[in-house]
């Protein structure tokens, strides 16, 4: 053979065996499932088998805030909640907060308790989304159950199809709700500066005393099941309290007065790894709190406290990084509004061993615990004499300048921050979602599990999906989280060597 050749082939054979290395190396879960939006996790294996580095990546870009620039003020209720088919409501009372703000307009008592009622139906019937369809499969079916099997028909296969009927009739009843005030489920339009578009015919009302009776029970139902099938089950219980799933970091959460929950109202609390409150401040602060990080790996930038600093994926008493989410709000509170509620959440830091609690996969726990408060608070809010006043607007009569509306969203805190023109129309538009809040943390999860659940380089199917429940347990909302401006994504293909070192990179505008 011809040196020049000889020495081609052995370079060819070279490049081939270290592919085949990097091959054996890798592993890539693309599609992640069971979660709103896009994504995909990378693994890499060290020389050993073990992990070396797992990657979430989130391949879209968001453009809400640069194609919100022009827009009329009081349509951003409309745009903003076109971000997500899933989460639509957050948005919309979110923009609406904001457009208070904005026109200097304090809603009147009727509009806001009509709006804090459907936001609660909503939270409602979204977190039973997740329970039974998105999160739960994985207890309910199995975490290595065959993948045909893991989502709803698994699931009412497990449970029973009167119980899956149970679950459909619940939430269909709640969307009534909310198609009710809201004009339609998704993409509502009840929200306005000063209030709602419409008021509670008074005819109507029992009917609604009845539905959030039955929501009050259904929720109650939920945390029962979820409880025997998790806290009954020692192999769940091992795996939910286990290394793989436990991260110390900060907590926010939106608090009443009392420093209990509250998803529609009231200040954010921030509390550090060991409960103790670290700040606690009205939405009109947020920027003086929170600060945003960028990886380029990923498209969605990580939050995380300002005053602390980004200190790159760490946990511990001094770490920046923070989490929202059903988890973090109980962390961050000191307790629930309503009776019911409260009972469970004292019974749930009881019984995983005090507060605040780090397991991430308690989380699908603490979702529960929020459907119970959400359906106590709607039976409290349909009892409210002023719930059928008719009064249900003020229109504002101020230039708008800035303002700033936040809501806990089922997937935790949601910011929206305008500025506008003096024609009302938006010059500047900022919006944190609750993913991007939890963007850190799930990074640091989706790592945290993939080191401590795969070894020897032996990876089943299972596994990797005991990697995916790492992030399934925050609901992430991918959609919310990044959006491309321009109808296509724009790509970025980075090709490394062996060495990790970068040979070629391919642009796609």
């Amino acid at each position: 053979m011809d040196q020049t050749v000889k020495e081609t082939f052995n370079q060819g054979a070279a490049r081939a065996n270290a592919a085949y290395q990097m091959g054996r190396r890798r592993f890539t879960i693309e599609p992640i499932t069971r979660l709103e939006g896009h994504g995909k996790i990378d693994i890499f294996l060290n020389d050993k088998g073990d992990v070396e580095r797992a990657y979430m990546q989130v391949p879209e870009l968001r453009g809400f805030e640069v194609f919100s620039l022009g827009r009329p003020a009081e349509d951003m209720p409309q745009i903003t909640s076109r971000i997500c088919g899933v989460c639509p409501t957050s948005h919309h009372m979110a923009s609406t907060k904001c457009l208070d703000d904005l026109y200097q307009v304090e809603p009147t008592v009727p509009g806001r308790k009509i709006r804090e009622l459907v936001y609660n139906a909503f939270i409602l019937e979204d977190h039973a989304l997740h329970v039974f369809v998105l999160g739960g499969p994985d207890f309910i079916v199995g975490p290595e159950a065959p993948p045909a099997e893991r989502n709803i028909v698994g699931v009412i296969g497990k449970v029973g199809l009167e119980a899956g009927k149970k679950v459909i009739a619940s939430r269909r009843r709640v969307r009534e709700l909310i198609a009710y005030f809201g004009g339609k489920v998704v993409h509502p339009v009840l929200g306005l500066p000063g209030g709602v578009s419409k008021a509670l015919d008074p005819a109507d009302l029992p009917r609604f005393k009845e539905l959030a009776r039955d929501a009050v029970e259904f929720a109650e139902w939920t945390l029962a099941v979820l409880k025997q099938i998790v806290l009954e089950n020692p192999e769940y219980l091992k795996m939910v309290t286990s290394d793989a799933y436990t991260h110390k970091t900060c907590y926010m959460g939106m608090v009443d007065e009392q420093n209990r929950v509250n998803f529609y109202d009231g200040k954010l609390r921030v509390v550090d790894c060991n409960g103790k409150e670290i700040c606690k401040f009205p939405t009109r602060q947020y920027l003086d709190y929170v600060a945003e990080h960028v990886e380029p790996w990923s498209y969605m930038k990580f939050t995380y406290l300002k005053q602390r600093g980004w200190k790159d994926f760490v946990e511990g008493p001094d770490t920046g990084i923070y989490a929202v989410a059903p988890l973090a709000r109980l962390n961050a509170s000191d307790g629930m509004a309503t009776p019911k509620a409260q009972a469970a959440y004292e019974d749930f830091y009881k019984t995983l061993g005090g507060k605040p609690v780090h397991f991430t996969l308690a989380n699908h726990l603490a979702r529960a615990i929020e459907m119970i408060y959400a359906a106590e608070r709607m039976q409290e809010l349909v009892n409210d004499p002023d719930i059928i006043n008719p009064d249900v607007r003020r229109v504002p009569t101020s230039i708008p300048k800035e303002g700033f509306g936040v809501v806990e969203a089922p997937r935790g805190t949601l910011f929206h921050h305008y500025r506008t023109d003096e024609r009302g129309c938006i010059t500047m538009a900022n919006l944190i979602v609750a993913t991007q809040n939890n963007a850190a943390r799930i990074a640091m999860s989706v790592d945290r599990a993939a080191k401590g659940l795969i070894k020897n380089g032996k990876v089943t199917e299972g596994l990797l999906n005991k990697v995916e429940m790492a992030f399934r347990a925050y609901d992430p909302c991918l959609g919310c989280a990044t959006h491309s401006l321009p109808g296509h994504l724009p790509l970025r293909v980075n090709i490394y060597d062996r060495q990790r070192n970068l040979v070629e990179q391919l642009v796609q505008d």
